[in-house]
């Protein structure tokens, strides 16, 4: 049988089979016609030893302009304020690459997408030079740097330059800036704009010893470098141009990010500051020191903040709380934190509720909304302490005789937890004493944990106490910043916000406290024990204003009471008078007028009392005056 062309072979036609049989040798051919066309080595040119040692010179300088540039760009990287890394540039240039530099900046920087402010202004940041030395090989000495203009070297008459220096539009700074290219300073562009970077009338230097380098950033042209070389060293290369433009862009991506960073910095600063109460209250029968530390310049914004807030009745809220994290949200949540316990404690809510609405708060908030509380509420008439605590680091009470107590409080779960209750504990809070509230940064890090600085503390207030004596309370301010100093290099994990309080309480005799019927007689009641009152304290200069507002209050009491009217009058370095009902209402000072028979009682008070408020409670109301004491 005759087979068919196709049938063997991958089926291909049988020309391409002859085809493929005789490729093998035409290309034999040609790779033997190639190899006859290339010279042998021996019929090759010989490079002379002159050639050789230049490419081996080349290549060497290339792998040290290599090695350089990597060195300068790593050191320029490792700063992260302004300050370093021009440092960085300064001390990477002068003297491996130049032996004088001028780094210009625009002032003021632009920050990110902000528009730069007119005119264009450069201010001269930093300049550094090779540092000569006299004939006998010393540093130059004063007569030396006072003839230096006139010696033999061009750094010397570059320094000092211009300190400011205004681009203006369309002149020679404003287009080599605008080429962003570093330029040789003998190049036409450069001959114009160095007189008008450096000042005009000072010397520059010529040929290529000088290279004039754009500093852009990732948006813009943030500042100018002059790279100078002195007559001692060979001039720039052209290759140079490349390395001037190396460090010109890593130094001005550095600014950028120093820039940004700062301000952000700046905004962290300002939003943790305003977070936090300006100044501490003085209420009467307290005295209050705080302190805040940021965890570390890398993590400024925290969760932590602490407050003090007067409540009626002469007590006052203790705060201290820490919000999970270190970001711009913890600092927010604390801070939504911190006003809604501001207005639960004006409600006057025992310390267990006031955590039970943080804890809901949180949790309307979000699911991941954390953080710890400890709220107590001070007396100073009853010289007690209620405390109530969300998952925080317990209180030390340091006493008089300098005995330091952890106070055993309920620990209580996170603020965020949701369905969980608070338990407030009463304690008492003697005079002279002190009740330090802080949270864990004070006393947990990654060398201890937070028992373990807890009893740290507590040995530490037992020292410090010991340095006043049996009979003295350490000063408050003091007494926290030796509290602070106990911190050691790695113990600046988290942020510290520490609140101290010294009860000084208020003695029961110069407390009165009365009970009035709510009825139209009750007005002249409170006028005549007002009067005794003052009268046992020698205060009876006082008596006739302080009646006649005591009379306004209770007149307005007893119109709306239904039950009996508190009146209590407390004695410290002022008069203090508060007058309580069962009305919620709060009293609105009004402009009476002609024709009107009341409303003026407000406006005495006004008028006459140093201070006054009102303040609504959970039972009613408290309306509140306060008067200097004379003499």
């Amino acid at each position: 049988m005759t087979e068919h062309p196709t049938s063997h072979e991958g089926r291909q036609p049988l020309a391409a089979r002859q085809q493929e049989r005789t490729r093998p040798r035409q290309q034999d051919a040609a790779a033997a016609g190639a190899a006859a066309a290339i010279p042998s080595p021996a019929a090759a040119p010989n490079p002379g030893p002159a050639a050789v040692a230049e490419a081996q010179a080349a290549t060497r300088r290339e792998g040290d302009r290599l090695r350089f540039v990597g060195a300068a760009t790593r050191r320029i990287a490792r700063g992260i304020d302004l300050d370093e890394i021009v440092l960085g540039l300064c001390r990477a240039s002068v003297p491996t690459f130049s032996d004088a530099i001028l780094v210009y900046l625009r002032d003021p920087l632009p920050v990110g997408d902000e528009r730069p402010v007119s005119p264009f202004v450069l201010r001269l940041r930093r300049s550094d030079r090779l540092r000569h030395t006299d004939e006998e090989g010393g540093e130059a000495g004063p007569e030396t740097e006072r003839l230096r203009p006139l010696l033999s070297d061009p750094t010397a008459d570059l320094m000092p330059a211009a300190e400011l220096c205004e681009v203006r539009a369309g002149g020679a700074l404003a287009e080599v800036l605008r080429g962003v290219r570093p330029v040789f300073g003998d190049s036409a562009a450069a001959r114009a704009a160095l007189p008008e970077l450096l000042g005009t009338g000072r010397p520059v230097p010529t040929g290529h010893r000088a290279i004039l380098a754009p500093l852009r950033g990732r948006r813009r042209v943030i500042g100018a470098a002059v790279f100078v070389r002195s007559t001692e060293r060979p001039p720039f290369e052209a290759s140079d141009l490349l390395v001037a433009a190396q460090l010109a862009t890593h130094t001005a991506l550095g600014i950028d990010k120093a820039v940004l960073y700062g301000r952000e910095a700046y905004i962290a600063d300002e939003l943790q500051r305003t977070m936090l109460p300006d100044s501490l209250p003085q209420p009467t029968g307290v005295r209050l020191a705080s302190r805040y530390l940021p965890a570390a310049e890398t993590a400024r914004v925290g969760g932590d903040w602490y407050d003090a807030i007067p409540l009626p009745g002469s007590r006052v809220a203790l705060v201290v709380g820490d919000v999970m994290g270190h970001s711009m949200t913890s600092a927010a949540i604390m801070g939504q934190l911190r006003t809604t316990a501001q207005t639960l404690a004006q409600l006057d809510l025992p310390p267990q509720e006031v955590l039970h609405h943080l804890d809901e708060q949180a949790q309307r908030l979000g699911s991941d909304r954390m953080a710890t509380c400890l709220y107590a509420v001070y007396d100073p008439v009853a010289h007690r302490i209620t405390i109530a605590n969300a998952g925080h680091p317990p209180p030390v009470l340091l006493h008089l005789g300098g005995r330091a107590e952890v106070l055993r409080v309920p620990p209580g779960a996170p603020i965020g937890v949701g369905g969980v209750d608070f338990e407030a504990v009463e304690l008492d809070a003697p005079a002279g004493a002190t009740l330090l509230l802080y949270t864990d940064g004070l006393v947990e890090s990654r060398l201890r944990d937070v028992w373990t600085g807890i009893e740290q503390l507590r040995e530490r207030l037992a020292a410090t106490a010991q340095l006043t004596g049996p009979d003295h309370s350490p000063p408050l301010e003091a007494l926290c910043d030796d509290v602070l100093d106990m911190l050691g290099p790695g113990d600046r994990d988290d942020d510290i916000a520490l609140l101290a309080a010294r009860f000084d309480g208020i003695a029961p005799s110069d407390v009165a406290y009365w009970y009035l019927e709510p009825e139209d007689a009750a007005p002249g009641r409170a006028r005549r024990l007002a009067r005794r009152a003052l009268s046992r304290w020698d205060l009876e200069e006082m008596s006739d204003e302080v009646e006649l507002l005591i009379s306004e209050v209770v007149t307005n009491a007893v119109r709306y009471a239904e039950r009996p009217v508190t009146l209590r009058l407390l004695r410290t370095d002022i008069l203090r008078c508060e007058v309580g009902d069962d009305s919620p209402q709060l009293p609105r000072q009004r402009r009476a007028r002609d024709t009107d028979e009341g409303g003026r009682g407000l406006f005495l008070v006004n008028r006459l009392a140093r201070r006054w408020g009102a303040t609504r409670l959970s039972t009613g109301k408290v309306v509140w005056f306060e008067m200097a004491t004379r003499g």
